[in-house]
């Protein structure tokens, strides 16, 4: 029985090569999607964090004015950032932004001095925009405030219809790993049926005989989930290398958790099929099995 027990295992060790190598390519496959799904909610806080919202104020203020209605910005809960722009700056942050020089035209700068400001991510709708435009158009030093309505309309938007088509995907792509793990596990299983119904026929329990086939899956499964995992994050690295962009929005925290689901994953698919192909090979007839 242990000779044959040997060779039984020493045969099954291609089908747990071919059964690793399939199950690391599907985690693979569900780790690009997950990994697609964060960068687009990390990219979409991040445009969100960098809508900018302009106080122009009236006249010349002195210090004393300006520092208080900084102030009375700062306290506000959807102020992230704050600075102030004096005549001069603007001019130049327009010409940057238009391209353009009035000084052969005008002799005086036609811009006024103002307070930009950014807001916290959670603001960065219209009607919160609208309603912090409407209380600080009230003060008495603010003469207008503008910030880019369109674009914020038009961002969540975008989101929203990405996030959802993103999140079918993962759904889809989800269920089709589930299938495929299964099946690869079943036909890694299938060299492995005959040992299965020896063991019983000579008063093996069911416990006994499915322990270790279930400890070598959960292995499996661990070990196809950290290549997974390694792979996916060779190809972040690469990525991050050509485009400049995918540094900003990294988050190691969010992306360790996706390559613990992923080991999670594996272990609990692979035992989940490994255990029932067990179950099944022991209630099946010896010329069944052929």
């Amino acid at each position: 029985m242990t000779k044959s027990r040997k060779f039984s295992i020493r045969r099954g060790r291609p089908s747990y090569f071919m059964a690793i190598l399939g199950v690391t390519l599907v985690l693979f496959l569900l780790g690009i999607i997950g990994w697609l799904m964060i960068n687009a909610k990390k990219l979409g806080e991040y445009f969100k964090e960098n809508v900018e919202v302009r106080a122009y104020l009236r006249g010349d203020l002195n210090a004393r004015d300006s520092a208080a209605l900084m102030q009375y910005i700062s306290s506000k809960p959807y102020t992230r950032s704050i600075r102030y722009v004096s005549k001069e700056e603007a001019r130049k942050i327009f010409m940057q932004e238009e391209n353009e020089d009035w000084s052969k035209v005008l002799d005086e700068n036609p811009l006024p001095n103002a307070i930009y400001f950014r807001i916290k991510r959670q603001y960065v709708q219209l009607d919160s925009l609208s309603n912090i435009k409407k209380d600080l158009e009230q003060q008495t030093y603010v003469s207008d405030v503008r910030y880019p309505e369109v674009l914020v309309g038009k961002l969540n938007k975008n989101l929203k219809i990405i996030g959802g088509i993103l999140l079918a995907l993962v759904v889809l792509v989800s269920i089709v790993v589930i299938i495929l793990i299964d099946n690869t596990i079943r036909l890694a299983m299938f060299s492995n049926r005959f040992l299965i119904k020896t063991m019983q026929m000579v008063g093996a329990t069911r416990g006994f005989i499915a322990r270790p086939l279930n400890q070598r899956a959960m292995i499996n499964g661990a070990i196809s989930g950290i290549l997974a995992s390694a792979a996916l994050y060779a190809i972040i690295l690469i990525l991050q290398g050509i485009v400049d962009g995918l540094r900003t929005i990294h988050d190691g925290r969010l992306l360790l958790i996706l390559f613990l689901i992923l080991i999670f994953l594996g272990i609990l698919i692979t035992y989940y099929s490994t255990n029932r192909s067990v179950l099944k090979y022991l209630k099946m007839k010896l010329d069944d099995l052929y």
